[in-house]
């Protein structure tokens, strides 16, 4: 899902014995809470959607005890580093840059595609302006495609960069733009052909935590192996959507 990496690689020598001072007590999920269906507040203030859900599983099958963080896209794994929180379950793609900083359980979600979004199906996405979340591989992508792009911190501003002219359409994950456009009356429509980009979506954690990896491997194995995690994939992403 979302991608490029804009974090010193420098930060990295600042993790020491971070996990080992929490371990004790919690684990810390760190998420953005914006990014819906994979995590977004709720009319309460939680943390819900797939990756709420996905999460509070993975903890009680490796015995975890877990409390959810949010935190801006941006400044996401330099908090991870800094030891703000312990993991990344926040739709981030497996990106080889990204794995210089950090280091991935395998994906619980499979590769999937990133799709163009216009206000008109005749926008051509090579040579127009497009809009996309700032550090994500979707702003890499577009920033190597030969049209020009506009950042934005969040993926809401995305899209309303493309309602209000500020853009000519808008690359995301498909999975969030779909129900976007489903809603939006027409007003919005896929444009182009769909993009495959990284190697899936896994919980992304300091490098020095291999124990805390390898319990949340275990884990992920076993949702797979019993169905469990395709049954929550087609919950919140529909019956056609990628499975294991």
């Amino acid at each position: 899902m979302k991608l490029i990496l804009s974090t010193a690689a420098a930060l990295a020598l600042m993790t020491g014995a971070a996990f080992a001072a929490s371990h004790a007590q919690t684990v810390r999920m760190g998420t953005e809470g914006a990014y819906p269906p994979y995590n977004f507040i709720d009319d309460s203030g939680e943390v819900a959607g797939f990756e709420r859900e996905l999460g509070d599983e993975l903890c009680a099958r490796a015995e975890l005890t877990c409390e959810w963080v949010t935190n801006d896209w941006d400044s996401i794994i330099p908090n991870l580093v800094s030891g703000n929180y312990d993991t990344i379950i926040a739709g981030m793609s497996i990106t080889d840059e990204r794995e210089e900083v950090i280091d991935f359980t395998q994906n619980y979600y499979p590769p999937t595609a990133s799709a163009y979004v216009a206000a008109s199906d005749s926008v051509d996405v090579m040579s127009g302006v497009v809009a996309a979340q700032t550090a994500t591989i979707q702003a890499g992508h577009v920033a190597e495609s030969g049209a020009t792009l506009v950042e934005y911190a969040t993926p809401e501003e995305t899209v309303a960069a493309v309602r209000n002219g500020e853009a000519d359409a808008v690359f995301a994950d498909y999975d969030y733009l779909k129900p976007i456009v489903d809603a939006s009356g027409g007003e919005l429509t896929f444009v182009g052909d769909e993009v495959p980009l990284g190697g899936g979506i896994g919980l992304g954690l300091r490098e020095s935590d291999t124990e805390l990896k390898d319990k949340f491997d275990a884990a992920i194995t076993s949702m797979k192996e019993d169905g469990t995690l395709n049954t929550m994939l087609k919950k919140w992403f529909g019956e056609e959507t990628q499975t294991y």
